[in-house]
Order: C-alpha cells, then sequence, then structure tokens
C-alpha cells in the first residue's frame, strides 16, 4: 500500500500525516509538492490540514488551480482512493470532487479542541469496521468549518449513504449541543457517491499515537485501509 500526502503553500499538517502513516502504520509514502503532476502510483491521496496559501479568498479556493489537482481529480474520477483532512476537505469541496462546502464557523471564531464523533456511513470504507454507537474522539483545528449544502444534496448524501461522520457526544447521541461549527445536522465529513473519496474537518493523524493518549483516530485510518486492501486486491 503506498500513499501520497500532498504539501501546498501553507500546509502543516503534512508532516503529522506522513509520519502516521510511515512510521506508525509502517506504510510506503511519498511527499508529493502541489506543482508535482506524477502521483508516482500511489494508492491513495491525501491531502492534509494546513491554511493553503493562507486561506485566501475561502478555504482551498486556490488550492485546487495547483498543477497537482488536474491529476488528483482524474485519479479519482478513474477509482482512486483520496483522503482530505481539514483544509484538504475543503479543498475537495472546491475541486467538486466532494459536494457542499465549508463556511466560516457560526462562531467566527478559530476553535480548536477535542470532539467526539459517530461514525454514520455504514458502506464507506473509512467507517465501515468502526463501531456505530459510539462517539471517537477526534480534535479539530479549523475557523471554516460549517458544512453546508442544498436540501436536495442533503437528501442525496442520506440516500446514499455519504454522510460519515456527525459532531456528538462520547456515547454516540447527536444534538445541537456537541456541534462546534453550526454544520448543517452536525455533519463532520462526507464522501462522494463512489465512496472513494473522503472528506473530514477533524484530524485523526492527531489521534493516532499511543504517546498521545488517544488512538482513536487509528481505527479510522485502519478501517479505510482495510477496505481499500480488498478493492485493491
Amino acid at each position: 500500500m503506498k500513499f501520497g500526502v500532498i504539501t501546498f503553500p501553507g500546509s502543516n499538517c503534512d508532516q503529522d500525516m506522513i509520519y502516521v502513516l510511515d512510521t506508525i502504520m509502517d506504510y510506503d509514502v511519498v511527499n508529493l509538492w502541489h506543482k508535482d503532476t506524477d502521483l508516482q502510483e500511489v494508492d491513495c491521496v491525501v491531502l492534509p490540514g494546513g491554511f493553503s496559501y493562507g486561506d485566501y479568498l475561502r478555504s482551498g479556493a486556490i488550492a485546487k488551480m495547483s498543477p497537482i489537482m488536474g491529476s488528483v481529480i482524474d485519479f479519482a474520477n478513474n477509482g482512486g482512493y483520496v483522503l482530505g483532512v481539514c483544509n484538504g476537505f475543503q479543498i475537495l469541496t472546491e475541486s467538486g470532487l466532494l459536494p457542499g462546502a465549508l463556511r466560516h464557523n457560526n462562531s467566527h471564531k478559530f476553535i480548536c479542541k477535542n470532539v467526539f464523533i459517530k461514525p454514520i456511513s455504514t458502506s464507506a470504507g473509512i467507517t465501515a469496521d468502526l463501531d456505530h454507537n459510539r462517539g471517537y474522539k477526534i480534535p479539530i483545528a479549523h475557523g471554516e468549518g460549517n458544512y453546508y449544502c442544498s436540501n436536495e444534496t442533503l437528501e442525496n448524501l442520506k440516500a446514499n449513504d455519504q454522510i460519515l461522520f456527525k459532531y456528538s457526544n462520547q456515547s454516540g447521541d447527536v444534538n445541537e449541543a456537541d456541534n462546534p461549527n453550526g454544520a448543517i445536522e452536525n455533519i463532520a465529513g462526507v464522501c462522494n457517491e463512489e465512496k472513494n473519496v473522503f472528506g473530514m474537518m477533524p484530524h485523526p493523524e492527531r489521534a493516532a499515537d499511543s504517546e498521545l493518549k488517544n488512538e482513536d483516530g487509528l481505527e479510522l485510518f485502519k478501517s479505510m485501509i482495510n477496505h481499500m486492501s480488498i478493492a485493491l486486491t
């Protein structure tokens, strides 16, 4: 299994992602530069968190025009696996690979804290092996994480089992009190209809090391990789 982690100008979670996939999980990882067009035959492309291009215009609006994104879009449209975390999720929505948009938090403040997210989709690889009756403790760090989509898109997401995670409490109860940013129906992550492109605002790579006393994020990676392995064989 080979991963490619993209670095855009302003990325700040690329090395964290590489550390988890390479050092902790022992997979082959290459660091891709935003001006590259060759994805080096990776099995999965990861768009990490950060503030690509300083979040000017809108988060992800400039990064979507980076040369590498043409290759990522072609890769995804041909069935390749793509994961976008935080700013990576924003780039994927701006690029049209995922539905919806990420707006400013309803508090208009940057939020950095641990939250709980409940797995929703039972058919997407990143959630399929998780316990759907509990919340997973995963950190967030964003100013524009308020997921929004039209009512028609929302109904399609539900009908196609594309909602990956919702903000919840530790027990997995979804309620407005545990919605940190105003996201529609507490949505924390979605996938495309084909379920090979995943996007989420929380940072699983920041909850994947025993030294941090939290390995909930590692379970997400394990589930995704397990189902990728099955699909790629």
